[in-house]
């Protein structure tokens, strides 16, 4: 059974949201619209990001503001409208998966559905299980479940509620690194083929990078940015004051993987890299995260380095990064790549807008779990 939807389903639902609340010394004042796909809202911890969440599921009511999905009005505290959550038809996947412990995975699952009895939209019990890879795990107990079973338990239990827009308040952050390997593929699924707008809550640049269509950058209680996912991450002034690192992201198409060398060759419209070894098919779409930090320029081809990867491409723009770093965009053939260099590197190059450059990229700086796939018809050739 298909767990697909409509995509112009997908595509006709937003998120418009402009609400404002003081509780004790924080403030929140925040303002953007969700689209389609899948939308980070991402930041440190701290910055407002589950608030936002709770006033969109309708847990907490901010002080002023008005929030809507595709132009329905859930809250409006001018109108006095203030829709209950139980009414709002949209699930939410916490940090921890809150199962119920005294039911078997497949009773929690229905507890979910009872919310939609009266719907019939949305994806059906069997096209959840699939789409989960749940269906292993539908006669045991939470207690006996690893943490990346019960997050994707906790992921159908919302979905069979038969949510019109899902909202994930960091769902990967109570677990460690294999349980996260595990889930992603499967929250990538979700994006791709259940056909449900998502907002997704994350301080981990990773994930965003590997997830989000969209990012929106929230700031102390404030929106610092919004845009697509490769514009915002390539921003050093922002990713700074999160903690985290600017870098590209690239879309590539998977090809063969050399069995003496161990690394898979990707093509795309910046040229092509060698990683190491994927487990992809040759011919998938994938999209990875070229951290600035792991590129290095040159004005001519360098000989003897032992880097492989080689792109050719011109200086877009230089941006001072404070007193002795900058950062340089480099456009490669239409794709924009990103290098933290030193104001000295940038001055001994003469590196300008317009200049032809070289970067080089060390194979061993592509993390293979932070490979994630792309649709086809992002990647170009």
């Amino acid at each position: 059974m298909s767990a697909t939807r409509d995509s112009a389903t997908q595509d006709s639902v937003t998120l418009d949201i402009d609400v404002s609340l003081t509780r004790g010394a924080f403030s929140l004042d925040v303002a953007f619209t969700a689209g389609p796909g899948l939308t980070a809202l991402f930041g440190r911890s701290g910055s407002g990001k589950t608030t936002v969440i709770d006033l969109v599921a309708g847990l907490a009511r901010p002080d002023r503001g008005r929030i809507a999905v595709s132009g329905e009005t859930l809250l409006d505290r001018e109108r006095g409208i203030a829709v209950p959550a139980h009414r709002r038809r949209i699930g939410v996947v916490f940090q921890q998966a809150r199962l119920l412990p005294h039911l078997s995975v497949r009773r929690n699952l229905s507890y979910g559905r009872a919310f939609a009895r009266s719907r019939s939209d949305g994806i059906a019990f069997d096209g959840v299980i699939d789409l989960l890879g749940i269906g292993h795990l539908l006669d045991r107990r939470p207690a006996g479940l690893s943490g990346g079973e019960a997050q994707r338990v906790a992921i159908g239990r919302a979905l069979l509620s038969r949510p019109r827009l899902l909202l994930m308040d960091e769902p990967l952050a109570a677990l460690d690194e294999a349980r996260k390997a595990e889930i992603l593929p499967y929250i990538e699924r979700l994006r791709d083929e259940a056909g449900l707008p998502i907002v997704y809550v994350s301080h981990a640049v990773s994930e965003v990078a590997r997830l989000a269509r969209t990012v929106v950058v929230l700031e102390a209680g404030r929106v610092a940015a919004v845009g697509t996912a490769d514009t915002v991450l390539r921003r050093a002034d922002l990713l700074a004051a999160q903690g985290s690192e600017a870098g590209a992201i690239l879309d590539m198409v998977v090809g063969e993987t050399d069995p003496e060398t161990g690394l898979t060759c990707l093509s795309g419209r910046a040229g092509r890299l060698s990683v190491p070894r994927l487990t992809r098919s040759p011919g998938t779409a994938v999209r990875i995260r070229v951290p600035a930090r792991d590129v290095l320029l040159a004005t001519q081809p360098p000989l003897g380095l032992s880097a492989r990867n080689l792109l050719e491409g011109r200086v877009v723009s230089i941006h001072a990064l404070g007193e002795a770093a900058s950062m340089v965009e480099i456009d490669c053939n239409g794709a924009l790549l990103a290098a933290r260099l030193t104001r000295a590197s940038v001055r001994d190059l003469a590196l300008a807008p317009g200049r032809a450059v070289y970067a080089v990229v060390k194979s061993v700086a592509f993390d293979p779990e932070g490979v994630g796939t792309a649709r086809p018809d992002a990647v170009e050739i």
